[in-house]
């Protein structure tokens, strides 16, 4: 009975959404949660260089710390959404981005590269407390098309977050060290912080909460293991981010060392494909009102597909125009994917959306970690390797849509 303790969710028991200013308040809010990853992930990119000489490291040694960070971001919403199930919203997220906030300066006083892997680890942790709670907010406020209408929304904060991190990163290093990137992560926890506890909102009220403990806990979890249509857009999505993941991680390599292209020129590259990714969220919005969701969902990864084939032909070929090009569309289509499978995926469980929220960003987490490995894999010298990786998770994505997130009639 995954359902005992916690009944479904009607219309008229959610709290209203808010409306003017405050819904402009909470989406900022949510998006900058949201964003936490990519700021953890991609801010202290530019810095590598010079944390491998001050820690007296290997770049595989520093690059460890992008491997803990992830797979405590994993944990931290595995652990974290059930938790708010049962607690309510507002204080996991609270203690999430406090803790974060005060890791962020554990980080910047490391002595070793080891002391910043486990540090790395346990920021992930208390980052991804506020990632779950954001996507189960959202889900607490909305269903169906509206969720998915404010899932593209936050492809705003989202869609940009991995595209500026760097750049701040290396804005931020023009007044210090390595080290003052992670004071700027903390001040901007800390800032944060004082939001979400002023400008949050409960939106799990009591009466709704879970109340069964461990057992209840469980229950839920086997109910969302067992549910094949979540899964199946649970793992679309976490195929869709490890795309994502492969393009951030591999693109630099390839339009620079394998075509040649020049810092600035591929900065415009990159910044043209977040456009990509952005617009296609807020067009998702638009098109919503007359398409379902799936609908939504299914045409943009045919689109993607066909992109990641276009792409791989063009790494065979050797033509930056070809790679280029596929590479914006398959930006593009996952504007509208992301939001999308979200959507439907948290849709299946209204009553446990923090635990639908929890395992659907710990897929992600997990999926998304192994692209960047598997890029590097394929070798120097080529843009095939991104290529197939961008393919191979754009057919699967694809694949498990069409069987396992397959509605009978």
């Amino acid at each position: 009975m995954p359902h005992a303790t916690a009944p479904p969710v009607r219309p008229d028991e959610r709290v209203a959404a808010p409306t003017g200013r405050a819904a402009v308040v909470l989406l900022v809010l949510l998006g900058t949660l949201t964003a936490f990853g990519p700021l953890s992930l991609d801010t202290y990119l530019p810095a590598f260089p010079e944390m491998t000489r001050d820690l007296s490291a290997s770049q595989a040694q520093i690059q460890l710390s992008l491997t803990t960070c992830l797979v405590g971001m994993a944990l931290g919403q595995l652990v974290t959404g059930p938790l708010s199930d049962r607690f309510g919203r507002r204080r996991p997220v609270l203690v999430g981005v406090a803790a974060y906030t005060l890791l962020s300066l554990v980080c910047a006083a490391v002595p070793s590269a080891e002391t910043l892997a486990a540090a790395r680890l346990a920021q992930g942790f208390a980052g991804g407390m506020g990632v779950v709670v954001a996507r189960a907010v959202v889900r607490d406020l909305y269903a169906g098309r509206e969720a998915a209408k404010y899932f593209s929304r936050l492809t705003l904060v989202f869609g940009v977050a991995p595209m500026a991190a760097p750049a701040f990163g290396s804005l931020v290093l023009r007044f210090g060290d390595w080290r003052t990137v992670f004071v700027a992560l903390a001040v901007i926890g800390a800032l944060l912080a004082a939001a979400v506890a002023w400008r949050l909102p409960e939106t799990l009220p009591a009466a709704r909460r879970s109340t069964g403990g461990l057992a209840a806990t469980a229950a839920a979890g086997r109910s969302l293991f067992t549910d094949r249509i979540f899964l199946g857009y649970a793992l679309a999505q976490g195929l869709a981010f490890a795309a994502l993941f492969a393009y951030i991680s591999g693109s630099s390599f390839v339009f620079q060392d394998v075509f040649g292209v020049s810092a600035g020129a591929f900065s415009l590259i990159f910044g043209v494909n977040a456009l990509a990714l952005v617009a296609a969220g807020q067009l998702n919005a638009r098109l919503l009102d007359r398409f379902a969701p799936r609908t939504l969902l299914l045409r943009p990864l045919g689109v993607g597909l066909l992109a990641a084939a276009v792409l791989l032909a063009g790494a065979l070929l050797g033509s930056l125009p070809l790679v280029a090009v596929a590479l914006f569309v398959f930006m593009g289509s996952l504007g509208m994917v992301m939001p999308n499978g979200t959507a439907l995926a948290l849709d299946r469980h209204p009553a446990h959306a923090g635990t639908a929220a929890a395992l659907l960003g710990t897929i992600q987490s997990l999926v998304g970690a192994m692209a960047a490995p598997l890029v590097g894999l394929g070798g120097e010298g080529s843009a095939v390797p991104m290529a197939v990786v961008l393919a191979g998770a754009a057919a699967a994505s694809l694949a498990v849509v069409g069987t396992l997130a397959r509605t009978r009639r």
